[in-house]
């Protein structure tokens, strides 16, 4: 097929799936359409492992959100279709110029809908999308609008239409036809500027073997100087790290207990700081280590320096993980919480990166390039397990068990909920829960979530 029977199908396939409909089960299926053809659109060159694997996510993503249909499987299912374009197209452009395209492509969609050249058969060929296009879609559009300007303009031409009523709502059909039609044509005929094409080499992984030599970074700066620079100043990183880590473990698990105001504050206060202090560390050695610096032989030192900072900063992460699972055991499980561990684990991942980057001398790019999977990974995870019913099930087998909260802040975990009405007899707790699944179960076909349909 050709790229505008895409946008057609593609767009048409929106239309039917949202209209009368809330987002739910419909935006699954056409996550789902839309991989599928995206993967027979796809060169057999560019059905690169890597391409494949997100075609595969693509899949489970759009199955998450028919599944939760809440807002960490529509981000998976959003960021999984466009890098599986992505890629589908381009091999071997980086990943991170996927969101300049992606915001160049949005901005220029209305410009590039008018190079009909691009986008549309080339040849006057005979056939059924050839005579649909010209007999039905250019004349009902140009119809569609000049009857608005009418309209407007004469109260009676309007009421020779609006005395008749019509079962469709006219409004709802054009906005998702021209939302289906934005989607399809950015998705389906998007374009890569020159400039991103010329700019990918400068987030190679690797230093081209002109960038191999040993030289200063500033012209106000001899090598010599510079390089002592960062041994003075990993040295005294490294010393005030070493008192800041005592300091900070003593603060959290030696000092007097708190109330559970103050230490929720104070734990969110200094896991904000570890956080902040861990990307403070990996910029300071992107700082010194993001030219041919990396190959100066007289750098041993600083780079030594280098790495045991790194590992300091593992341990200040460490120290924060443990601290976050005592508040964890003494004050139950919370979205939050979790997110926190989410975080101090990419942390130790960009840790390990930049590691990985000054052994192997690796340009900073290499971070950005590598912790984006890690990113979208995170992301997967989020939307593929029901966290929800993580929690409320852990939290259960505590004695202040807070049902309210569970109820009204917690996302899926019904099932649980049952449970514990069931094992405590909580007659009320039963008949809430029962009413929100048949309030669910309620809605259109389309419209439903399917979590909430295997709950008897």
């Amino acid at each position: 097929m050709k790229t505008h029977q895409y946008i057609i199908i593609t767009a048409l396939l929106f239309v039917i799936l949202f209209y009368d409909q809330d987002m739910g089960l419909n935006l699954g299926i056409l996550a789902i359409a839309y991989a599928i053809l995206t993967l027979f659109r796809t060169p057999e060159k560019n059905r690169t492992r890597t391409f494949l694997i997100l075609f595969a996510t693509s899949i489970f993503s759009g199955m998450a959100f028919a599944w939760y249909g809440d807002f960490p499987s529509f981000l998976a299912v959003v960021s999984s279709l466009l890098l599986l374009a992505y890629r589908s197209k381009n091999r071997r452009m980086k990943i991170l110029f996927l969101i300049p395209v992606f915001i160049v492509n949005c901005c220029t969609s209305f410009c590039r809908f008018f190079s009909f050249d691009q986008w549309l058969p080339k040849r006057n060929v005979s056939g059924l999308w050839q005579k649909t296009l010209a007999f039905i879609l250019i004349p009902l559009v140009l119809v569609s609008v000049f009857f608005g300007i009418y309209s407007a303009g004469s109260d009676h031409f309007a009421a020779l239409f609006t005395d008749y009523e019509l079962d469709i709502n006219l409004w709802q059909l054009f906005c998702l036809s021209v939302l289906g039609f934005f989607i399809a044509f950015n998705y389906w005929n998007y374009a890569v500027e020159k400039l991103i094409y010329k700019s990918n080499h400068v987030l190679d992984n690797d230093f081209p073997k002109d960038s191999q030599v040993p030289k200063s970074t500033y012209s106000f700066l001899d090598l010599d100087s510079e390089r002592m620079s960062g041994v003075i100043s990993f040295i005294l990183l490294n010393i005030l790290l070493v008192f800041f880590i005592i300091t900070y473990n003593y603060e959290q698990f030696y000092e007097v207990p708190k109330t559970p105001v103050q230490l929720s504050e104070e734990t969110h206060e200094r896991i904000n700081a570890v956080i902040l202090s861990i990307i403070m560390a990996i910029l300071v050695i992107m700082f010194y280590f993001k030219s041919g610096f990396n190959f100066d032989p007289k750098s041993g030192l600083m780079k030594v320096l280098a790495k045991v900072w790194i590992f300091l900063n593992a341990i200040l992460v460490i120290s924060a993980a443990l601290k976050n699972y005592e508040y964890i055991v003494n004050y139950a499980f919370t979205y939050k919480r979790l997110g926190v561990f989410a975080f101090l684990l990419l942390s130790l991942i960009g840790l390990a990166l930049t590691f990985i980057k000054i052994q192997k001398k690796k340009r900073n790019a290499f971070l950005f390039n590598t912790m984006i999977w890690y990113l979208y990974g995170t992301i997967l995870i989020c939307s593929y397990i029901n966290w929800g019913g993580f929690i409320t099930s852990q939290n259960m087998k505590r004695k202040d068990f807070a049902i309210n909260y569970h109820f009204t802040a917690i996302n899926f975990n019904e099932k649980a909920l049952l449970k514990y009405g069931n094992e405590k007899n909580d007659q009320k707790l039963k008949k809430q829960v029962h009413d929100k699944i048949e309030n669910e179960k309620s809605k259109t076909s389309l419209s439903k979530i399917l979590y909430y349909q295997t709950i008897e």
